[in-house]
């Protein structure tokens, strides 16, 4: 029997999981020369996000909870940036960049809400 782990439960997992389909999504049509570049980084950082929650929700102290939850948060941020350098070079158009911000965002705030609650 499968135990389902208990982050999956969380709304925050859900958005995580969809703004990673959204950038491999969006990232599908990113010039050829990009194969090794832009894309994978973006991608790299976009898994980066779940795996360090999943990790850091495992984790028995608050210290090593927010460790990986900071370096999720900090993966967003990379995100972020690789999302702008991808819309100024025109690999990303609008609505694909705006459905990426707008989960970004969602994932941000979800995220630092989580990390509050868990040093209070």
């Amino acid at each position: 029997m499968v135990r389902e782990k208990p982050h999956k439960k969380l709304r925050l997992w859900q958005k995580i999981m969809d703004l990673v389909v959204a950038i491999y999504q969006s990232t599908q049509r990113f010039p050829r020369e990009e194969e090794y570049g832009l894309k994978v980084q973006l991608r790299r950082a976009a898994v980066s996000v779940p795996s360090n929650v999943s990790e850091g929700l495992s984790r028995r102290s608050k210290k090593d909870k927010l460790h990986f939850l900071n370096m999720a948060q900090a993966s967003l941020s990379e995100i972020d940036a690789q999302l702008e350098v991808s819309e100024r070079l025109r690999f990303l158009q609008n609505p694909e960049a705006g459905k990426a911000y707008e989960l970004l965002t969602d994932v941000e705030m979800m995220l630092n809400g989580l990390m509050r609650s868990i040093r209070d």
